[in-house]
Formats: C-alpha cells, structure tokens, sequence
C-alpha cells in the first residue's frame, strides 16, 4: 500500500512572507499543495464604518491608511469620489500634480514589493537596493505635506498646498562630516520639482541595477517562471486589475481606458505580460517604474511653466489660508466649522476609481444630503486577488506560495478593511 502524508498545515500569521496577517490553512499531500484556504479578519478596523461616522473631509486621512504603501492613491479615489457628488473640478495645476504624485506613490510601492518579493525569495540584495530610491521619493512626500507617509494632502478641489520651493537640507551631526552633508545636499538646493526630476534622470539607471540582479538570473527564474500562471480568461473572471491582471496578457489600464484628470494629455505606455505566471507580473511592474519616471517628467516640465493655483477658492470647501487665520477671527472661526461640521455633499451616489499601483481602487460613496456619508464602500485590489490564492497555488509546492503571494503585491490595510 502507498503511504498518504496527507497535511493540514498554517502558513502565517506570523510568518514572515505571509505580508502581515495572512492566515493560510493548507491541505497538503507531502509537499505538494492540494488546497489554500486563505483567512481574513485579523486585522479588520472597520474603516469604512469610521469613514460613516465622520465628516466627509476628516476621512481622507483614513484612506491612506488602508494600503500603507500607496497612500496618495487611496487618498484619490475618495477625493475624486466627494467630487463627483459636489460636482467640482480642481484647477489644472492640482491635476497635474495629483498626477505627478501617483506615479511617485507607484514607484513607492513596487520598490517596496520588488525589495520584500526579492527577500521573501531569497534575493537579499534587492531590499537594500529598493530602499535607497525609496528614501529620496519619501523626502518628496515629506516636504510636500509634512509627513513621509500618511500625508492627507488631496484634498476636495485641488490639493492642500503648493510645491515647495527648497528642500530640507542635511545637516552637520557627530555621524555625519561637512565633506558628506555637501555631497548629500547637492540635489537639493533647488525646488522640490529639481530635485524629483534630478531623481527621474537618474532612476532608469537603478532600474537597469535591480534588472542586472535579477531578470536574468537563474535562481529567479526557477523560482518565478511557470509559478501561478493564470491565463488571460481566468484573470477576468476572477476580478483581477494593475499589474496582475496585465501580468496575463490582458491590456486594461484605467490611466488609457478610463482617463481621469490629465491623463489622457501624457505620453506613456501600457506593460503587458503573455505568460501570465509570476515572471511576466515581475517584468510588468519593473518596466511600470519606468513608465512611471517618464510620466513624472512630463508633470515637472509642465509645472515649472505653467504656475497658477492648486484648489478651489470655495470658502464653503477651503480652509482660509494659515496666514489670515492667526491674524483674522472670521477666518479662524470658518476653520474651526470647516473642521468639526465639514460640509453638506448633495444627495446621491457616485463611483471613482483609479489606477492603484496594485489595480483598480475604487470608492462609492453614498450621501443623503448630510455632512457625513451615508455609505462608504472601498474596492481594493488586494482582495480579488488573494481570493485566487486556492486556485493559483494547487499543484505547486511549499515554497511556491511564498513566490505566489509576493507577486500578489498585498497589503492587508486594503484586504481586510
């Protein structure tokens, strides 16, 4: 008689390229997978029931927590949503900066899934590599809102400010000489537009390093070619979007199909998988990066010639300026109404949607007239596609689910919302 090793084994969720809090329950037989149970709800913090339970304008903040590496995106999609029922537009200057921003959060974000698939596989040099762009991107985000993650800087008709015009500078410390602060701080003595597009020129070369490291290299290769593959009429049926979805060969890219703010006046093309296994999806989101580079050059070229203003001046919507609010009562006053009562959005419903570095987000929103939403629903990405993960790792072995769920790109803040 053969011997049956029939297993039932957890994969997560403390493991370590389980991504957070994924529980997997797999049915083994000896090492080869026969079923994936994925759980959720180990982290489930109820936003789109806080997003209820305040006004529209407090919650903006909260999308950039659901995927916490692609917070400006989030923030989008919701702010697009809010205006749609008011039935606004922000100025051309808010759009291409809003633009200019999501490709720096899409870059932002494959760094960091290029960086964490790289160690979850074994390539240990990736997540180092990853991380020194990343930095230099964040400083961007910090400059621009203050903070080097959850930023809240769109905002309903427009964004919160303009560009800044210097960079924050390095500074003399007993770790670091004058000699080191000179040569840290000579991409940023300009604005912040000279200093993204002094990363932009040299970006594509850093690209061609994580390449050099890995698109040829044979270990990867046996670790990623053939792995989860799902063929282009599966995809669709299963819901995927972004990468995983164009990863099979699929061409569907919310930025072409469906342009929101200028999109449609850019010049950049769509990356497109054929094989539809974990190689191509790697190949899709390298080559996005670089798309993504090209797209903010466009943004800085047109930003440094064509100045103007970044929000509505609708004092129903906006806060008065910092300045006219320390020094005038009304203004102060307005502020404080604007920020603990917000504003009464029309009654109605709407849907927007963009493309996330992940896939599509989308957010629907119903108002019945009030200050506060009646409905939030967030669409994320990640959750079409970890409920593939039965159907895209039966037949393969242990170690392939690490691969499997790496290329996956998930983040659980969007998952179990």
């Amino acid at each position: 008689m053969p011997e049956i090793r029939n297993l039932t084994m957890n994969f997560g969720p403390q493991h370590p390229a389980a991504h957070g809090v994924l529980r997997l329950i797999l049915e083994m037989d000896g090492e080869v997978i026969e079923r994936a149970d994925p759980h959720i709800g180990l982290l489930h913090r109820g936003t789109e029931k806080l997003a209820e339970n305040k006004p529209y304008n407090q919650s903006i903040g909260y999308m950039d927590r659901l995927d916490y590496v692609s917070m400006m995106c989030n923030e989008h999609a919701y702010v697009l949503a809010i205006e749609k029922l008011l039935q606004i537009a922000p100025p051309v200057r808010a759009q291409y900066i809003r633009v200019m921003f999501d490709e720096v959060t899409r870059i932002l974000n494959h760094l960091m899934w290029l960086g964490a698939h790289g160690l979850d596989i074994g390539a240990m040099t990736m997540f180092l590599y990853c991380f020194r762009e990343r930095e230099d991107l964040m400083d961007c985000y910090e400059a621009v809102s203050g903070t080097r993650m959850h930023a809240t800087y769109y905002r309903p008709g427009g964004v919160y400010r303009d560009l800044p015009e210097m960079m924050p500078q390095y500074e003399v410390s007993k770790w670091r000489s004058e000699k080191e602060v000179k040569k840290l701080n000579e991409n940023r003595s300009g604005s912040l537009l000279d200093f993204l597009q002094d990363f932009v020129d040299r970006f594509p070369a850093c690209v061609d390093e994580y390449e050099t490291l890995l698109t040829d290299n044979r270990i990867w290769k046996q670790r990623t070619v053939d792995i989860g593959i799902v063929t282009p009429e599966r995809a669709l049926e299963l819901g995927f979007t972004g990468p995983m979805l164009r990863g099979s060969g699929v061409v569907w890219d919310l930025r072409k199909k469906q342009p929101y703010e200028i999109y449609r006046d850019l010049d950049f093309d769509v990356p497109v998988g054929t094989n539809g296994d974990c190689y191509d999806r790697y190949l899709v989101r390298v080559e996005e990066m670089r798309q993504s580079a090209k797209i903010i050059g466009q943004c800085i070229n047109w930003l440094k010639a064509n100045p103007g203003p970044v929000i509505l001046e609708d004092p129903k919507l906006v806060a008065p300026d910092r300045e006219s609010m320390k020094g005038d009562m009304e203004s102060l006053i307005h502020h404080f109404k604007l920020f603990t009562e917000g504003y009464c959005v029309p009654e109605g419903e709407a849907y927007a949607a963009v493309e996330h570095p992940k896939g599509e987000f989308g957010i629907y929103l119903v108002s019945d007239g009030a200050n506060k939403p009646y409905r939030v629903k967030a669409r994320a990405s990640g959750f079409a596609h970890l409920s593939a993960m039965n159907e895209m790792v039966q037949g393969h072995m242990l170690s392939d689910v690490v691969a499997v769920i790496g290329t996956m790109d998930i983040v659980f803040g969007e998952v179990d919302r």
